[in-house]
C-alpha cells in the first residue's frame, strides 16, 4: 500500500511540472494563449532564440534576438531581471525549449514557451514585424503547382540553413539529384524565403519532404530520413 502511494505522488510530481510552473501558471502556452499573455504583462520580455538571418525575415513586435545556438546566449540572458516573467519562441519549439529549461535552471521565475513556435503564430494570422525589412516573397502556390508537374518523379525537401537534419540530408540528396536524374527530380526549398508556401500547405516542422507523381503527392514525411530510408520510398 505504501509503495503505491509512492508511485501515485510521483506521477502527481510528473504531471503538475508539465502543466505549470511553481505558481501553478501553465508554461506551455498555443499561440493565442501566448499573445494574451504577453499583452496581459507589463514591459514583457520577449526572446527570439533563432538565428539572426531567421529573425530579419520576420519576428514578433519588441522581441530581442538572443540566438540560442549563438556564443552570446549565456551572457545576454544574464541582463534580464529573472523575477520578471520572459517569453521565449524558435520557429517551431524546439530551440526555444532548450532554451526555456536553461533559463529555468538558471533562476528565472517565469517562463512561458511559444508552443509550436513561430510557425503556429503565423497560422493564427498573430502580428509579426520584418523590423522595416522586405521578408522575400518566396514561391506563391501556383508556382509550387508548376514545379511538381513533370513527367519525373519530384522530390520536395523543404529545409533551413540553419536547421541541423537538413544539413545531414543536403548531401545524398544532391548525390541522388544526379544518381537518378533520369528519373527523379529534386527541389529543395528554403522555408525561411517560403513562409507563406509552408503555411498554405500546413507544414509545420522541418525537415520535411514531399514525393510528387503525376503532380499527385505520393509521400509525404517530416523529420530526418536516411538515404536509404529514401531509396525504398522511392522504388
Amino acid at each position: 500500500m505504501h509503495k503505491i502511494t509512492i508511485v501515485l505522488v510521483g506521477v502527481l510530481s510528473i504531471v503538475s511540472c508539465q502543466q505549470g510552473n511553481k505558481n501553478g501558471q501553465k508554461e506551455r502556452l498555443n499561440a493565442t494563449e501566448f499573445s494574451k499573455k504577453i499583452n496581459e504583462t507589463t514591459e514583457a520580455k520577449i526572446i527570439d532564440v533563432r538565428t539572426p538571418e531567421e529573425f530579419e525575415k520576420g519576428h514578433l513586435v519588441n522581441a530581442l534576438n538572443y540566438d540560442w545556438n549563438g556564443n552570446n546566449f549565456d551572457s545576454e540572458i544574464s541582463n534580464l531581471d529573472k523575477s520578471k516573467p520572459v517569453f521565449v519562441y524558435c520557429l517551431s519549439g524546439g530551440r526555444s525549449g532548450s532554451a526555456a529549461s536553461k533559463m529555468r535552471t538558471e533562476g528565472f521565475k517565469e517562463v512561458y514557451e511559444l508552443e509550436g513556435g513561430v510557425i503556429k503564430w503565423r497560422a493564427e494570422n498573430l502580428e509579426e514585424t520584418t523590423g522595416n525589412k522586405i521578408m522575400p516573397v518566396g514561391y506563391t502556390m501556383e508556382d509550387f503547382q508548376k514545379l511538381i508537374r513533370s513527367d519525373k518523379k519530384v522530390l520536395i525537401d523543404f529545409y533551413a540553413d540553419w536547421c541541423e537534419p537538413c544539413l545531414r540530408m543536403k548531401p545524398f540528396l544532391e548525390e541522388l539529384a544526379v544518381e537518378q536524374a533520369s528519373k527523379l527530380k529534386i527541389i529543395r526549398i528554403n522555408a525561411d524565403d517560403n513562409q507563406a508556401l509552408l503555411k498554405s500547405l500546413n507544414i509545420e516542422g522541418l525537415p520535411e519532404l514531399q514525393l510528387y507523381q503525376n503532380g499527385i503527392l505520393k509521400l509525404s514525411h517530416n523529420g530526418f530520413m536516411s538515404k536509404e530510408e529514401l531509396l525504398k520510398q522511392l522504388e
